[in-house]
């Protein structure tokens, strides 16, 4: 089969970038000009506005969303002897930050219609050393707010969010980050709100859970050389703070334009539903704000997942798999002991779900497109 070049790309981030390219020139300048690089205005500034825009009191920027989590447990007491619930359907850096704060993860399966955490599944998981829960807001879309409160107050568990896909997302009322005790961000370039390099944040409103965090990210000082924590050194830089706060005010449009492009897919896609094109469901209305579009290959469609993906690369449209390969069956976590079967619906959804190009400056005509050629490959499988 020849392939084309790629036309539509997975991500684009020129298409976001180029509009504000002077603004965001400015921003870099003034952080020059001052050259407090390091825990400097830019950044200050950035936590923030952007703990305001969550509906939280504190911002804690760092050096990645890994460490978000990570460091924000430690910030809110969960280590050794602790047990965290989390999602067995997540990117690995969940689970990493569990285990590097000290913690125990105890994984659960997730629903079949969005992906999120099964929270069934997680009441049935709680023992007596499960101290916290951590509900990944997956794709863009937030775990049910008001289920995770009602579970919370019932077993008396912390509630951390993974919010690294959800920036602004809201569902019942409420603002991913403003659930919990406390929420983890990653700004990694493709984010709905990505730096020029890795980044993140923890938000909260705890007084407490801030000074803490404070000390950790910077070698556990609560002033200059004075070390009342272990900590390490994870920053988000003064750069990269005021990249993110001068794309900040564009969020919420940018959100709203993948709302609209998820829209779209889903009207076009759906004439294939029978054939077993199936996108996850939005459980959250115009809450969801789409990192990312992802549809379910299921058997009953003519092509195998991988196929339906090589056909699309051929016609020159970049799509990705999130994930693969679940948390439990990677090499270096197995001695946690999980068994291929363990989560079973976690397992299905690897091997059927394809993440489609969305984001802010893809054209309604590309969707179309997009969705035109899956609908040809059923064509081409009938020739």
């Amino acid at each position: 089969m020849n392939q084309l070049p790629i036309r539509i790309p997975f991500v684009d981030l020129n298409l976001q970038h180029r509009p504000i390219e002077f603004e965001l020139q400015q921003a870099i300048q003034e952080v020059l000009n001052r050259g407090d690089f390091i825990l400097g205005k830019g950044l200050s500034d950035f936590e923030t506005a952007f703990a305001s825009a969550c509906g939280t009191e504190y911002g804690v920027g760092v050096a990645s969303g890994t460490d978000a989590i990570a460091l924000g447990l430690q910030a809110c007491n969960i280590g050794i002897g602790d047990e965290v619930i989390l999602p067995a359907n997540t990117f690995i850096a969940t689970l990493i930050g569990v285990l590097r704060a000290g913690a125990k993860p105890i994984l659960v399966d997730c629903h079949p219609e969005t992906a999120l955490i099964d929270l069934e599944a997680a009441t049935k998981a709680i023992t007596a050393q499960t101290k916290a829960i951590i509900p990944v807001h997956l794709y863009g879309q937030m775990v049910s707010p008001r289920q995770l409160l009602d579970l919370a107050d019932t077993y008396k568990l912390l509630i951390f969010e993974d919010a690294a896909q959800a920036h602004l997302a809201e569902r019942e009322g409420y603002r991913a980050g403003s659930v919990g005790i406390a929420a983890a961000f990653s700004f990694y370039p493709s984010k709905n709100l990505g730096a020029f390099g890795d980044g993140g944040m923890l938000v909260t409103r705890d007084a407490d859970v801030v000074a803490k965090m404070r000390c950790l990210r910077n070698y556990g000082a609560s002033q200059k050389y004075v070390h009342i924590e272990i900590g390490t050194n994870s920053r988000l830089d003064s750069l990269q703070a005021a990249v993110l706060h001068q794309k900040l005010p564009y969020l919420s449009q940018w959100n709203s334009d993948r709302l609209t492009l998820a829209q779209q897919y889903d009207l076009e896609l759906a004439p294939l539903a029978s054939a077993g094109i199936i996108p996850m469901e939005n459980q959250s209305s115009t809450g969801h704000v789409y990192h990312l579009y992802v549809v379910k290959v299921k058997d009953t469609f003519p092509l195998k997942r991988q196929q339906l993906q090589d056909h699309l690369t051929a016609g020159g449209i970049q799509t990705g798999i999130h994930y693969p390969i679940p948390c439990h069956l990677q090499p270096a976590l197995a001695y946690l002991g999980y068994q291929p079967g363990d989560f079973p619906i976690t397992e299905l959804l690897a091997k059927q779900i394809l993440s489609l190009p969305i984001y802010p400056g893809l054209k309604n005509t590309q969707v179309t497109e997009i969705a035109t050629t899956i609908k040809s490959s059923c064509i081409a499988v009938s020739t």
